[in-house]
């Protein structure tokens, strides 16, 4: 075969996650049988982070799932170097180094190295605890928290603070939500299902601070500019992720908001590839450069760089597309799809409905809301660039696929 010669150095891929695992096994599912070294910072073999905001945080004692045991990377031939950090690279030599000092050689480097919580200086100091969700032991520190009459607030109304807002209403805790937009979710969200979360959460006595900037912290609570303290005993904060660049930087990479990539993962470095949260691409769906911090992007533009760089130049270009759980809800975001004009499919009342953009008679986007074969159809409809006609996106009986065949 092309490519990667079969024999060390061989591959390194820089970050143990999901996209550093599934390109792992990408690479020996498309024949290559020299060496593949994966690397992660966290003491865990590779697992995915999405069961952290939900099965973790919801069931007393739920195991941490993880992609492959021992045995199996054993098996794959994927030699697991687990709790060690890389310092940086040598772009010229072709090497990475740990903080421990050693040396690895490469062939070809995937970086998945993802991303870390942005910080919020002004609540870093205080006697409450402040706690961020990203690893194992964040979940189970969090999880501790929430108990029967426990005071959580959490800043940022994204969907990771969602998703902890749920899982602690549901464990008898009250939350409490500090948001400092008008509206949740509102880059991801249209209006009317940012609404109808909003009620979900207030039925199950979730409460909200919209419009509203954390200042510091008091024995209280969260102190806000407006004066207001937020009683919490604990508090979470989930105000989105910064891309781990350092690698990149020292390797001489092109950053934009993330390390940048052709739609095969190839960065501004010869051998060097970047998939998953660290990767940015310029996006036709949002109209700008942009990371894509999605479970289905780890997974399949990893897959793709890793063919990529085995010979098989492989191109990943899906929509974004993502889900998130809360409570009895079932919700599945496509494209972009708070742009154009929304369209409401089904009865919100029911709690069953979609939301479908439409930018020029276009598919843009969609929302679903426990209407799961609606979404089947609209990733194809927005992948595809596919006309629908208003009558027809919001009328309940008619079949999508016919639109995404026609």
């Amino acid at each position: 075969m092309q490519g990667i010669a079969d024999k060390a150095p061989g591959i390194v891929i820089v970050g143990a996650g999901q996209a550093g695992a599934r390109a792992a096994e990408a690479a020996r599912g498309a024949g290559f049988s020299g060496r593949i070294t994966l690397i992660g910072a966290e003491p865990h073999l590779p697992y995915e982070r999405p069961q952290l905001s939900k099965a973790t945080l919801i069931e007393d004692g739920a195991p941490i799932v993880s992609i492959r045991d021992g045995a199996g990377w054993a098996a794959l031939g994927v030699e697991v170097v687990a709790g060690t950090r890389i310092a940086g690279g040598d772009a010229a030599g072709r090497t990475v180094t740990a903080e421990d000092g050693r040396v690895f050689p490469y062939d070809a480097l995937l970086i998945a190295t993802g991303t870390a919580p942005r910080r919020l200086p002004v609540l870093e100091t205080g006697a409450l605890p402040v706690l961020a969700l990203r690893s194992v032991e964040d979940a189970l520190a969090l999880r501790r928290h929430l108990a029967p009459g426990a005071r959580i607030a959490i800043v940022g109304g994204g969907v990771i603070g969602l998703e902890v807002a749920a899982a602690a209403a549901k464990a008898g805790a009250a939350a409490t939500v500090i948001e400092a937009a008008p509206s949740l979710l509102a880059r991801a969200l249209p209006a009317p299902v940012a609404a109808f979360l909003k009620a979900r959460h207030e039925t199950a006595g979730v409460t909200f601070r919209l419009g509203r900037v954390p200042v510091g912290l008091s024995p209280e609570g969260v102190a806000l500019a407006d004066g207001e303290v937020v009683p919490a005993d604990a508090v979470v904060v989930g105000i989105g992720v910064e891309p781990e660049l350092e690698l990149a930087r020292s390797l001489g990479l092109a950053v934009d908001q993330g390390i940048l990539v052709d739609d095969c993962g190839r960065t501004s470095v010869p051998g060097v590839f970047a998939a998953g949260d660290v990767a940015s691409r310029a996006c036709p769906w949002l109209g700008r450069v942009a990371r894509t911090e999605t479970w289905a992007n780890a997974q399949n533009q990893a897959a793709a760089a890793a063919r990529t760089m085995v010979g098989q130049d492989t191109a990943y270009g899906d929509p974004p597309w993502f889900w998130t759980d809360q409570y009895e809800l079932n919700i599945q975001v496509v494209g972009n799809a708070a742009a154009g004009d929304i369209v409401l499919r089904g009865d919100p009342a029911a709690g069953r409905f979609t939301a479908i953009a439409l930018a020029g008679g276009i598919v843009a986007g969609a929302v679903t809301v426990n209407t799961p074969k609606d979404m089947a159809a609209l990733r194809r409809l927005v992948a595809g660039r596919r006309s629908l006609a208003a009558d027809e996106a919001g009328d309940p009986g008619f079949d999508l696929r016919k639109a995404a065949t026609r």
